[in-house]
């Protein structure tokens, strides 16, 4: 894989990550999921935050996986994984507190 391609991995998972938790917290909210209990709290929540902790998990890996040396290349895409970790940890993390589908009043 060309290192551009590398560099690009760590944003691409936050976006689809972004995109699959808040597609669950819709369907999840449509579907009646909150009222159902799972091993932590209600299902809705649970699943919510499983899937923050996978990608927060894959976000990781990348970096992990990112080349140590030295070279422009390998510098871009240890940015990349680190860009790809803090978005995911920081833009994703509200799911932790989300509480409700909705006014409630």
């Amino acid at each position: 894989m060309s290192w551009p391609l590398r560099a690009l991995l760590g944003p691409t998972l936050w976006a689809v990550a972004f995109a699959v938790i808040y597609a669950a917290h819709g369907i999840g909210c449509a579907r009646g999921w909150p009222a159902y209990q799972a091993p932590v709290g209600d299902l809705h929540h649970f699943t919510m935050i499983l899937l923050w902790l996978l990608a927060v998990g894959a976000a990781s890996a990348i970096l992990w996986r990112a080349p140590r040396g030295n070279d422009t290349s390998d510098r871009i895409i240890r940015a990349g994984g680190w860009i790809g970790l803090a978005a995911t940890i920081l833009t994703l993390f509200p799911v932790l507190g989300l509480t409700s589908c909705g006014a409630t009043g």
